[in-house]
């Protein structure tokens, strides 16, 4: 877990009791560990390079751009652009229980890099290229993300030679897993909108529609008039997934508000979410949540 491999980074003296700040830098980035140890209101925070925040422990509530402030919790993270005005409630900091998070300050020349080999050796099939968008990406760390912070945590902390090398390494595979993901939340915004001229996009339109019916490659292959072999590989090169793993993700996504139904069995759950097994969907559900769907709803209850 993140929380426990920031352990390995010590914060310097305590200077304040909201946004303590530790920075650790590098080549190619610079990596802030905030500690907020007392509750707090408004605080503004801004970066002058793209920045990806990660929540270590406990909560924040973000406002961006005007939109209603929203729970910021382990486990998710946000990729913001240069010089984007965050304002950060702390309403649970408190000493002995402090806030964590830290934030990935990014070479933009890096970024720009990572982007410009992705057009060239991996280029997309809807024929757009791919490309930092000017918006804020909040998101569900999935567990190649998690790796890697974590490894870039630890490599922070150790006192290595080569430590710049094996950093831009994790970063660059970092750079483009954030892209996949960003293409992914642009096929989920407007899919009906887009289907008729993407048809990556009218499979992702399909399947958010009949999750709870058997969706296969051959089917969904054959509703975008492309081959089985066809279809997988543009799905996957646009989506970072598989089809069947991005169909698996969206089904669990779906169970988490329906466990929080406490009337509905697991076993109803799973088959409402399109799974055949409530083995199958325990295993799908404990592999995406670190919890299995019964532990989940107790908690939720």
């Amino acid at each position: 877990m993140l929380q426990l491999v920031s352990e390995n980074l010590r914060t310097r003296n305590l200077h304040t009791l909201v946004e303590n700040r530790t920075t650790f830098t590098l080549d190619s980035a610079a990596l802030n560990l905030f500690e907020t140890h007392q509750q707090a209101e408004a605080v503004h925070l801004r970066f002058d390079a793209p920045v990806l925040a990660s929540m270590i422990k406990g909560r924040k509530v973000m406002h961006l751009r005007q939109r209603p402030g929203f729970n910021f919790l382990p486990g998710e993270s946000i990729m913001l652009p240069k010089n984007e005005l965050m304002v950060i409630d702390f309403p649970d900091a408190q000493e002995g229980r402090p806030t964590k998070c830290f934030a990935l300050e990014i070479d933009p020349h890096l970024i720009s890099k990572v982007i410009e080999g992705m057009n060239e050796r991996r280029p997309r099939s809807d024929g757009f290229n791919w490309g930092q968008a000017d918006q804020n990406l909040h998101f569900t760390n999935d567990p190649g993300i998690t790796q890697l912070i974590q490894r870039m945590v630890y490599l922070c902390a150790e006192d290595h030679p080569a430590k710049d090398i094996f950093f831009d390494m994790s970063l660059k595979e970092l750079l483009i897993r954030l892209l996949e993901i960003e293409s992914r939340q642009n096929h989920l915004l407007d899919p009906q909108g887009l289907a008729t001229s993407q048809p990556i996009t009218a499979a992702v339109s399909y399947i958010l529609g009949h999750l709870d019916e058997r969706l296969t490659i051959g089917s969904l292959s054959k509703m975008v008039y492309m081959s089985k072999s066809s279809f997988f590989r543009a799905f996957r090169n646009e989506m970072g997934i598989s089809p069947v793993d991005f169909i698996n993700s969206e089904r669990i996504k779906m169970a988490v508000s329906l466990l929080k139904r406490s009337e509905l069995s697991i076993r109803q759950v799973a088959m409402r979410c399109g799974f055949n097994s409530a083995s199958y969907f325990t295993r799908m559900f404990k592999k995406h949540y670190g919890v299995s769907p019964a532990g989940f709803q107790e908690k939720a209850s």
